[in-house]
């Protein structure tokens, strides 16, 4: 094994990227893995990647892709002006879980949510990823607020 290492994102690592946003049951209803890639990931790439305020993160292995997520950067006015560190689209590669390696990957986001300011750290899951629920529990996440979503 190389050494693990997490970094920004690169165009190149989005059929990866897709990959694993795709390898579950919701995922599988939501993503397009057909290559080439639609040209929806492609602009979304790019949109995230000249925002300041968002990083799409991998975790590597060598030249393979291994994990995944997004850090959404959020100003607002509650908490007296506190920033947010919004944590979206945690994956880590099916034949690379339990090795703890989502576990690392959060740590990573959460220190780059303190060196950004952030004074909170927030993300969601869907109700039925239940080994999710565990797994952010055990990092000191707290079910404390309800989320709701509406699809446009």
């Amino acid at each position: 094994m190389s050494e693990v290492l997490i970094r920004r994102a690169r165009q190149a690592d989005l059929p990866a990227i897709v990959a694993m946003l795709a390898d579950d049951v919701l995922g599988r209803a939501r993503e397009d893995t057909r290559m080439p890639l639609t040209q929806a990931y492609l602009d979304a790439f790019a949109a995230v990647d000249s925002d300041p305020n968002q990083l799409l993160a991998v975790m590597a292995d060598g030249a393979d892709v291994i994990g995944t997520l997004q850090i959404s950067f959020l100003a607002g006015l509650s908490s007296q002006g506190a920033w947010r560190g919004q944590i979206e689209a945690v994956r880590v590669a099916a034949n690379r879980r339990g090795e703890r390696l989502g576990q690392r990957l959060l740590e990573w986001a959460i220190e780059k949510c303190r060196e950004r300011g952030c004074r909170v750290v927030q993300l969601t899951t869907n109700k039925s990823r239940l080994d999710a629920h565990r797994f952010y529990e055990r990092l000191g996440f707290k079910a404390s607020h309800i989320g709701y979503k509406l699809d446009l």
